[in-house]
């Protein structure tokens, strides 16, 4: 019997959070709708399984995707940190999310089938510093402005109860993932050694590693006895003088140089106590309900985060495929890299053999955009522009496919762009119902001599970065088994998720 399609409009699925999240949803099979002010921004980052849904006036055609959905997730919300907390940044910031929250929530009443489930992000700022008291969901709210504003935008997500609609508030931590939010700003300067412990360094810090809050979100979309707010924190909060510890121990790098409260304030301004402020939160309500953390310790996130990619090594070229491309453009490295995927290969290929689907694959920070108008049909000879962002440096990429063999490989080389050479090899071959990817990429940096030079210091490590970055979505696209290991149920939380302790 085939199970039933379940749909979930997401909104703020283009930030940090909700571009894993959108990639985790599709593997656990919902079909995706992102509400997005930039269509083409979100069809160039989530990719080609994500329906665009254009946040415009009057919300009509919000209305009428709420009325096809099961679910909803919101995550849309201004950024805390994008300018000292002036009157009118803190209208701005009431807007994004207490005025957002209420305009989703009345075009729900609208849509005449409300969805039967809303998971709606808040924070344990809601909570305020509290110094060393331990945190539950039953804890009392704080007055300051934070406080308020957490507290005023769980309760107009709560006006959906009266739609019959089933409300869930997860109280975000620091979520810590190196593709963005608090860790992708704190890793520049603690790699360059001069990072340091906030302040006194004494307050808590309660965090969250970016699969675990992703498993949290599915569970509470998919499990109807979670209602109400959880804390999504690990068990295991920390001081960030022992944060500080931790992350520079990961990094190899010393952590001396503090940053004064003084200092942070004169810069940041009531914004700092969002840096400054303890809170030590504990997920209470969703250990109870018997959630498992994959990385309820630290040293244990940091590292999912932060470790080598298995299975990638970069090294002099060898092996030199007879084509072409190659004879012409003379390669000086190969980079070689192995995956494991669990999903059948039909799906796998399926999903890679899509040009659209790339930007889902693609850091962020990189600006990744399809100049080439969509769809693209794949096959040998075709050609494909992207636009993409190094640094400052915004770069035209044009990519042609040298050989397209369905089901079994492609190569697409670079005929413009950053490289002097780029020659990309994808075989997929399947095995015991999962899929070995195998990606062996010749390539040569521009400038010769300098583009040498700049191989161990720049090129190997942005490339490192980028595969990095593609392993981890494709986990959580599709899950990742070893060679030698069963296949497994998609589910995170059945994947052996390691039990954490509560504090």
């Amino acid at each position: 019997m085939n199970t039933p399609t379940r749909r979930v409009l997401v909104t703020g699925a283009t930030g940090f959070v909700g571009r894993s999240l959108c990639l985790r949803l599709a593997r656990d099979g919902w079909q995706v709708a992102a509400w997005a002010r930039s269509p083409d921004r979100a069809r160039a980052q989530l990719g080609a399984g994500v329906e665009i849904v254009p946040v415009r006036d009057g919300d009509a055609e919000l209305v009428a995707a709420l009325s096809g959905v099961d679910a909803v997730v919101h995550l849309a919300g201004e950024n805390l940190f994008g300018g000292r907390w002036t009157e009118a940044r803190k209208r701005l910031l009431v807007e994004s999310r207490i005025d957002l929250t209420r305009r989703l929530v009345r075009a729900m009443e609208r849509s005449g089938r409300a969805p039967a489930t809303l998971v709606s992000a808040s924070a344990v700022g809601l909570y305020g510093s509290r110094g060393d008291e331990v945190l539950t969901e039953a804890s009392t709210p704080a007055d300051d402005f934070l406080g308020e504003l957490c507290r005023g935008w769980e309760a107009v997500g709560r006006e959906a109860e009266k739609l019959g609609t089933r409300v869930v508030h997860l109280r975000l931590g620091i979520v810590l993932g190196a593709e963005g939010g608090a860790l992708a700003r704190m890793l520049p300067p603690f790699r360059m050694g001069v990072g340091g412990r906030l302040g006194s360094g004494r307050q808590w810090m309660s965090w969250i590693q970016l699969d675990d809050l992703l498993a949290m979100f599915v569970r509470a979309l998919d499990d109807s006895a979670w209602s109400g707010a959880y804390n999504a924190v690990a068990p295991q909060p920390v001081t960030n003088s022992e944060f500080t510890r931790v992350l520079g121990r990961e990094l190899g790098r010393p952590t001396v140089l503090p940053a004064p409260a003084l200092a942070l304030k004169l810069a940041l301004g009531e914004a700092a106590e969002v840096l400054l402020g303890s809170q030590r939160a504990v997920p209470q309500r969703a250990l109870e309900a018997g959630f498992r953390f994959c990385c309820g310790d630290l040293a244990t996130a940091l590292g999912a985060e932060l470790g080598a990619v298995s299975g990638l090594s970069i090294g002099p070229a060898r092996d030199v495929p007879d084509a072409a491309y190659l004879r012409e453009r003379r390669p000086t490295h190969l980079l070689e890299s192995e995956t494991w995927i669990d999903a059948p290969l039909e799906e796998v290929f399926g999903f890679f053999s899509r040009a659209e689907n790339l930007g889902a694959m693609t850091p962020p920070s990189m600006g990744f955009e399809i100049r080439t108008p969509l769809p693209i049909t794949m096959r040998e000879g075709a050609t494909i522009d992207y636009r993409i962002q190094l640094g400052p440096v915004p770069l035209s990429w044009r990519t042609r496919i040298d050989a397209w063999e369905p089901g079994a490989r492609f190569v697409d080389v670079q005929l413009s762009g950053p490289y002097a050479c780029w020659y990309h090899e994808h075989r997929f071959e399947a095995v015991d119902g999962r899929t070995r990817m195998t990606d062996r990429v010749w390539y040569a940096a521009p400038l010769g001599p300098l583009g040498r030079m700049a191989q161990g210091l720049a090129v190997a490590p942005q490339l490192r970065s980028i595969f990095a970055f593609r392993a981890r979505a494709i986990a959580r696209r599709f899950g990742v088994a070893g060679p030698a290991a069963p296949r497994t149920a998609r589910s995170a939380e059945s994947k052996g998720r390691m039990a954490a302790n509560p504090v």
